[in-house]
């Protein structure tokens, strides 16, 4: 088998000459590894990676020189702004002979932090974030974004306001007539009646996304969910027993939230940074639909976790 094998990508021409934007793969299997401070993991991502086709004459691009160098990047290299540049000018680089200028890299993976219960020492349990990373090279302009869906509890302030209503109804009937109450009558007025109406409340989630500058050097994942988290205060939480729960319950009585006000909460924790867009999403449980709100301004942001 000493034949030279043909590569018709090479040495046919193309049979309509056209140039493309961009060729290449999606759906790769990468391993890939990120080190933030706090936070060291190899994750299981998948890759589109893809370079532009300006030459008409040209066939087709070389398809296992991208995989190779992304397979090679996979393994010696952390997820960073300059490690992802670095791996775009080697992608235009493997295809000088098709003259791409440009290139770009999409990564997805689920990003997985280990979380305490509010409560109960030594009791926790695994989150997973999904994590969307956008890069790209574009005739020497670097462009790099982060994109991560967050999930969280809301609690809506109209149904609190209406269950409220009728607990002190229902609290007038019982007790309006009498003159003198002993508070220990009311304590057991509430333990009972306290939950005559409960206010809806609902998984919920925000996809959050900001670019983030090559120059730091990381991504500044756990810094950006933290963030968004306190900005909500009721993320959804993983392993609780009883005590937790309760506390659980009393963040969402205490961050009453339509998703106008998520979204705006997540806005105003995001001021430093560069390009930020907001998407909650509210899944309701008193209705069949969502409720949703977006935000998005073009800032050059003056903090990144670093």
């Amino acid at each position: 088998m000493s034949a030279v094998l043909p590569d018709v990508s090479v040495t046919d021409l193309a049979p309509m000459l056209s140039p493309l934007e961009w060729v290449g793969m999606q759906g790769i299997d990468l391993p890939v590894t990120i080190d933030e401070p706090g936070y060291h993991r190899e994750l299981h991502a998948t890759a589109d990676v893809q370079v532009d086709l300006p030459a008409p004459q040209v066939k087709g691009i070389h398809m296992s020189r991208l995989y190779r160098l992304l397979d090679s990047w996979g393994q010696e290299r952390q997820v960073s702004p300059a490690h992802i540049r670095e791996l775009l000018n080697s992608m235009i680089e493997s295809h000088h002979d098709c003259d791409s200028r440009s290139a770009r890299i999409r990564l997805v993976f689920d990003l997985l932090i280990r979380r305490s219960a509010l409560v109960t020492e030594g009791l926790s349990g695994w989150k997973s974030y999904p994590v969307q990373v956008n890069a790209s090279l574009i005739e020497g302009a670097f462009s790099l974004s982060i994109e991560i869906t967050i999930g969280y509890s809301s609690t809506c302030p109209c149904s609190a306001a209406l269950s409220r209503q009728l607990i002190e109804e229902g609290f007038l009937q019982t007790f309006s007539h009498q003159p003198l109450i002993e508070p220990a009558a009311v304590a057991q007025w509430l333990r009972a009646n306290a939950s005559l109406a409960t206010p809806h409340s609902q998984r919920s989630e925000a996809r959050v996304s900001v670019s983030v500058g090559q120059e730091y050097p990381n991504l500044g994942l756990s810094v950006l969910i933290n963030a968004v988290e306190n900005a909500l205060g009721t993320p959804v939480q993983t392993a609780v027993k009883r005590a937790d729960e309760q506390a659980f319950a009393a963040l969402n009585g205490q961050n009453l939230m339509f998703v106008e006000d998520a979204a705006r909460r997540i806005r105003a924790t995001l001021a430093d940074y560069s390009n930020p867009k907001v998407h909650v999403r509210h899944l309701e449980s008193l209705h069949p639909h969502d409720a949703a709100a977006w935000s998005a301004t073009h800032t050059q942001g003056l903090h990144h976790g670093k």
